[in-house]
């Protein structure tokens, strides 16, 4: 009986601390994706929670992370620098829409999701971007 009291607490204190960190995510900045396309992060939405953190990892040169439509109420956001690791907390609800600065047009751009909150969705639907990113938004909205 303590043995099986014992199994059970252990893989309650496992399943408690996994749930703590569940919402923090890592998104790699690529030259091409597994699904073939090119200039890219790992993933082109990404949904979590207020409070949660993303992290960008370069996993080949010439990549940034670059927020260009915010939920209001949001100090502007710093630009990340080139070829470096860069963490952001999401402190309020609503789409970010980020790219990458040396590939916005070249469609290098992805959308955080903070909260399952669309309220700010027209806004971002009318931000400018450029090129292939023109398209590629306007498919990831329509697929929120």
């Amino acid at each position: 009986m303590r043995a099986l009291t014992f199994i059970i607490t252990i893989f309650s204190f496992i399943f408690v601390a996994n749930l703590a960190y569940a919402g923090d995510v890592t998104l790699d900045m690529l030259n091409k994706r597994a699904d073939g396309q090119k200039m890219v992060y790992s993933q082109d939405v990404v949904k979590v929670n207020v409070g949660d953190t993303v992290t960008w990892l370069p996993k080949s040169k010439g990549h940034n992370v670059h927020f260009i439509s915010i939920p209001d109420g949001i100090k502007k956001v710093k630009k990340s620098k080139l070829n470096k690791k860069y963490s952001y907390t999401f402190s309020k609800p609503g789409i970010y829409l980020y790219q990458c600065t040396p590939h916005k047009a070249m469609g290098m751009i992805a959308l955080v999701v903070v909260g399952n909150n669309i309220d700010n969705k027209d806004l971002v639907a009318k931000t400018k971007v450029f090129g292939k990113s023109k398209k590629k938004l306007k498919k990831m909205l329509k697929e929120l």
